[in-house]
């Protein structure tokens, strides 16, 4: 006489493989049917940031740093890092001559405003005779409607100091 203990066990074993497999089949689509589609983030959530970096020998990148300091120093209305900010990224004759235009606009020189922009940007413009141009673009807040501006910058390949901004023609 045999034992019953074999069969139930292949019995168990058969029954959880079926179940298993129905299951499975469950989630899979009958032939034709349709099933939805993943759903699909929106282009701002998939959006990978920038990476930001730079480099202390270049001068485009020390535009851009200092552009980026000096604005969140004047947003913070911290005046006397605006000022170190100045003298240590300026040239000290274009402090002088900023100090002239200011007084003549009654505007930042260094953004060539009285307010602060809510975004800038620095792009390589070209070199030669010994210096390096960067064009940066300010954006400022009007409402639904923001604006923006141009400044042409050039520094010095050799200080790397920034030893000139006016506004960049149009373009």
């Amino acid at each position: 006489m045999r034992s019953s203990r074999p069969a139930r066990r292949r019995t168990t074993v058969i029954g959880t493989a079926v179940a298993a497999l129905l299951t499975a089949s469950a989630a899979i689509p009958a032939f034709g049917a349709t099933t939805a589609s993943p759903p699909v983030r929106p282009a701002a959530q998939t959006a990978v940031e920038p990476v930001r970096g730079g480099s202390p020998e270049s001068t485009v990148d020390r535009v851009a740093n200092f552009y980026g300091a000096y604005i969140d120093a004047v947003y913070d209305e911290d005046g006397r890092l605006a000022h170190e900010l100045r003298n240590h990224y300026l040239r000290s004759d274009l402090r002088k001559r900023l100090a002239d235009w200011e007084a003549k606009n009654h505007a930042d020189g260094v953004l060539r405003a009285q307010n602060v922009p809510v975004k800038w940007s620095v792009k390589y413009d070209g070199s030669g005779t010994g210096s390096s141009y960067t064009i940066v673009t300010l954006t400022w807040d009007s409402g639904s409607r923001p604006s923006t501006s141009r400044l042409a910058v050039r520094s010095s390949l050799e200080t790397r100091q920034i030893t000139d901004i006016k506004a960049a023609p149009g373009k």
